[in-house]
């Protein structure tokens, strides 16, 4: 993130203001568009929540009228004062009573309201069948089934036990639903589905029935019981209640499961088939069939996700035995949300990019001036001392191109003063001289740009230009005192620093010059780095020079400087500053630090700059080092200690420290 910052704040200033401007309005009108589209999402979402306990609250009405209704008819047979008449008789086997409780029986099953798959029997004391009929979903009505055995559920051997009347939904096994011809339609093959149990909920799925069951006990007028009326509607492969549902209620998609097994649903395959056979998801399945509670949510349903809600469903024991889904697609959501979004980001967008157009010319108008003072910095460092800035008004911009006015007339003077002197004595003198006359126009520059700086403040990109300028007039004299002062003692202003502040300043001190035009910096900067006692001021002049002579050794294509940082053995950091440039032949390695010594073209050096750097890092009691090779690169490796030690320590401290940093 700093480099990249540092890349934009570095660039031109007209592309600083619009790039600023438009990323003000950019990150205003982005959370903007992204609170909203966040509220609308979780309105929808609630929204999608709420119709699916809707959709669960009116299956749960239409399953309970159906449990209802099984009731009802086994209620009203346990009444019938024919068959309470005739079932003695027809147990025996007589004929004629059985055909009279047969034609009950088909006279209440033929008229059942919703259709579907059901079976109706008369049972004697003992829970076999005296007869019974089966009414299939096609509403075809079977021959009467005058033999079987149903005391083996466990519902009518309550009832016949107890004499009180249940009504459940209940596991058929297949033998009983043999008895009747219906173990053929409960048969359910096992479809291999993503998400689900390795095994199935219930040993039985898939060849074992789910079905409402009301049983009803007969009396005689004695009240003893005689026998009980069974009613069965069975969901497998039975789809009129979850189709009715749908249709009535208007719910996307139901069904009904045997333990974690689909018996009955109208969720379809990508195949367009119903996908009876598939299972629940384990997550679903743990909820609802394990713990028996109700599971409303996201869920896997067959190949894609839904919003849900199971609803555990019980037989007449309290166990759990299988539920009651409805859902959503979560595609359609998906889709309403993805329209909105797609919607809001083009609004976004669109306003995002009329904030960029009115920025250019807002820009243009703090440009010029601006640029009219860089075009003369640069006829100016080319030798043109006619150059001049044409300056109106009083703010800051007009003072400091009066500065530079003031600048280039002392600098011509300067120079024709130089012309006429007479042969000067050693090179010493002419940059006493040259230190001596600079300072003053470099004074009036730090003193207007302080000026500035101050009425501007810190914040803006004005501010900062101002900063750039007084730091580099700061530096320009250190410069130059550096220069004088190499071979004197100088003294350490320390303070706690950040390393990486201070290597940033560096960058961004070097990244405007054209020699960084094709120069990529890296940066590894390890975290929480700790502050260390030095002069952040030196150590900024260290690494300008490195970073200037890193990129002095690089070929016309550019390169790569890679900074690293870390923290070494506890007591000191590491900086490592590499390049991918010529490198530097062996012979030389050892000549890096010595005053006026340099591999650059006359003109190109002073070969000070390595030493000054050497000084600078012993002033620190510090470690510097260097490794190349010819073709690949070159490191420096400084080492800094947190706590340097005091100018005036003793011999063996500074000794102990080079010991421990070796």
């Amino acid at each position: 993130m700093r480099r990249w910052f540092g890349i934009i704040l570095g660039g031109r200033l007209q592309k600083v203001l619009i790039a600023s401007f438009t990323l003000v309005a950019g990150l205003t009108i982005g959370l903007d568009t992204l609170v909203t589209s966040r509220v609308i999402s979780e309105y929808l979402s609630k929204a999608e929540s709420d119709l699916v306990a809707r959709d669960i609250d009116l299956a749960k009405a239409f399953y309970q009228l159906k449990l209802e209704e099984i009731a009802a008819i086994s209620h009203r047979l346990s009444l019938d004062t024919w068959i309470i008449r005739d079932l003695s008789a027809a147990a025996r086997g007589e004929s004629d009573a059985i055909r009279v409780i047969d034609q009950q029986i088909t006279n209440k099953i033929s008229v059942l309201a919703l259709g579907g798959t059901h079976f109706i029997a008369v049972l004697d004391e003992k829970g076999r069948t005296v007869t019974g009929r089966v009414l299939t979903q096609t509403g075809k009505l079977s021959t009467p089934h005058l033999q079987g055995e149903w005391k083996g559920l466990p519902i009518v051997q309550e009832v016949l036990e107890t004499g009180k009347p249940q009504t459940a939904t209940e596991v058929i096994s297949k033998e009983l639903l043999a008895q009747v011809g219906l173990d053929r339609q409960a048969f359910i093959p096992l479809i291999e589905t993503p998400l689900a149990a390795p095994e199935p909920f219930d040993p039985r799925e898939g060849t074992a029935g789910l079905a409402l069951t009301g049983v009803y006990p007969l009396r005689n007028p004695d009240q003893r019981i005689i026998g009980a009326v069974l009613s069965v509607y069975l969901f497998n492969n039975d789809f009129t209640l979850v189709d009715r549902i749908k249709e009535v209620a208007g719910i996307d998609t139901v069904t009904i499961f045997f333990g974690d097994l689909r018996v009955s649903t109208n969720v379809m395959t990508e195949q367009g088939k119903r996908a009876v056979g598939t299972r629940i998801s384990q997550a679903v399945r743990d909820v609802v069939l394990s713990e028996g509670r109700i599971y409303v949510g996201r869920a896997y349903v067959v190949n894609e996700w839904f919003i849900t809600c199971y609803y555990p469903l019980s037989d007449s024991r309290g166990r759990v035995v299988g539920s009651l889904y409805v859902g959503a697609r979560e595609s359609a959501f998906l889709t309403l949300v993805h329209d909105f979004n797609n919607r809001v980001g083009l609004i976004a967008i669109i306003c995002i990019l009329l904030a960029g157009l009115i920025a250019v010319p807002i820009a243009r108008l703090f440009i010029k001036p601006i640029d009219t003072l860089v075009d003369s910095n640069r006829r100016l460092s080319q030798g043109d001392m006619s150059v001049r800035v044409k300056v109106s008004g009083k703010g800051e911009l007009a003072a400091l191109g009066r500065s530079f006015n003031t600048m280039v007339e002392t600098l011509d003077r300067i120079q024709k003063e130089l012309v006429y002197k007479e042969k000067l004595a050693s090179m010493g003198q002419l940059a006493a001289g040259v230190a001596h006359e600079i300072n003053n126009p470099l004074g009036t520059i730090m003193l207007y740009a302080e000026t500035l700086y101050r009425e501007a403040g810190e914040d803006g990109a004005k501010g900062e230009d101002l900063r750039m300028i007084i730091d580099a007039t700061h530096r320009c004299k250190r410069i130059v005192g550096d220069l004088l002062n190499f071979a004197r003692e100088q003294e350490m202003l320390t303070q706690e620093s950040d390393l990486h502040d201070v290597l940033e300043k560096a960058i961004k001190s070097v990244s405007s010059q054209p020699s960084f035009d094709r120069v990529k910096i890296i940066r590894c900067f390890v975290p929480d780095l700790p502050l260390i006692q030095a002069d952040p001021a030196q150590l900024v002049q260290v690494f300008v020079n490195l970073l200037n002579n890193a990129a002095d050794a690089m070929t016309a294509e550019g390169g790569t400087i890679t900074i690293t940082t870390r923290l070494f053995k506890g007591r000191a950091v590491e900086i490592a500053i590499a390049d991918t440039g010529r490198g530097i032949v062996e012979e030389n390695l050892g000549k890096l630090f010595t005053p006026f010594f340099t591999t650059k073209p006359l003109g190109k050096g002073t070969g000070l700059g390595l030493s000054i750097v050497y000084g600078i890092i012993k002033m620190h009691r510090g470690q510097i080092q260097v490794s190349s090779e010819t073709g690949t690169g070159t490191t420096f490796t400084i080492t800094l200690p947190m706590v340097p030690p005091k100018m005036e320590s003793s011999r063996t401290e500074a000794k102990a420290f080079d010991t421990v940093i070796q």
